[in-house]
């Protein structure tokens, strides 16, 4: 995780970063949201999609609605539906007249505190896309590469004909990836890192953070980062056994406190893949190695 970029940022601007590519960043700001959503017009003038329209705000939907300027609007397009991703969506496609199209709805409670955002119980689509299903416009294609992990219904869109990825909150360059159990699944999660190393796309657009301009490289490096913590893991639990806030603080030495609840569930995440690969086991809150 890095520090955010010096302020002024361009909350509410539209940004050309490619031909067919304009980013408006929301104001919506955090530990887990960087500078902001990033949501994503894609299209050259004839029709366009926007993907990840983010946080239900009036601000950001006037940026939105400047940035489109009046062109149509194919789709609207969430990666997932956590509360800083998908809630635009039904306002956009109430002024817009835009079908929404993309991840499955998922509205799942989870007790206890939660880190990221919560999700969007509201969210509904149009049409889902499953794996390798396209989204098409005029001068574009976004194909869905269907990537659970991060939770169950994440999607990243490939834009064809650029090579660019938009990875939500799969990849980011900035921080790794949040993933909160029950829903987040560590086990989907890697395979889901393993899919994308395969691929060759250009460059990667996350939802939060700078753009990724060398992909594969920075996917092998999460992979090893995600395989050093589960060694750390079963080093320290074959120490003792040990309780997930124990583990937390041996493994995240000097951790911003604002962000010690994600740390917790990320390493709970770990140790229930562990737990279903049958190298841990748990008594009660306390897990050690079988």
């Amino acid at each position: 995780m890095v520090t955010p970029p010096p302020k002024p940022w361009p909350t509410g601007a539209a940004e050309q970063i490619e031909p067919l590519i304009r980013r408006v960043l929301a104001p919506n700001p955090s530990p887990y949201t960087y500078t902001g959503t990033q949501t994503y017009v894609v299209g050259a003038g004839a029709g366009c999609a926007v993907i990840d329209p983010g946080p239900d705000d009036p601000a950001h939907l006037a940026a939105l609605e400047a940035a489109i300027g009046g062109e149509p609007v194919h789709a609207i397009m969430c990666t997932h539906t956590h509360r800083d991703h998908s809630p635009a969506s039904r306002p956009l496609a109430q002024r817009t007249g835009a079908p929404i199209v993309g991840c499955a709805p998922l509205a799942f409670d989870v007790d206890g505190p939660r880190a990221d955002e919560g999700f969007d119980p509201d969210y509904e689509a149009d049409r889902v896309l499953a794996d390798g299903e396209a989204m098409t416009g005029p001068g574009w294609t976004l194909r869905a590469v269907a990537t659970p992990g991060h939770v169950s219904n994440h999607l990243c869109f490939a834009l064809e004909e650029s090579g660019a990825l938009f990875t939500g909150d799969h990849v980011m360059g900035w921080s790794t990836s949040v993933v909160v159990p029950p829903d987040g699944d560590m086990g989907q999660y890697m395979r889901s890192l393993g899919l994308l190393h395969e691929r060759e796309d250009r460059i990667y657009y996350p939802a939060h953070g700078p753009a990724v301009d060398k992909p594969r490289q920075l996917v092998r490096g999460m992979i090893g980062h995600r395989r050093q913590r589960e060694n750390q893991i079963m080093r320290l639990l074959g120490e003792a056994p040990r309780a997930v806030e124990q583990l937390v603080e041996r493994m995240y030495k000097g951790l911003d406190p604002r962000l010690t609840k994600a740390a917790g569930l990320s390493v709970s995440a770990h140790l229930i893949d562990l737990e279903r690969r049958g190298l841990v086991g748990r008594s009660g809150n306390i897990w050690q190695t079988n």
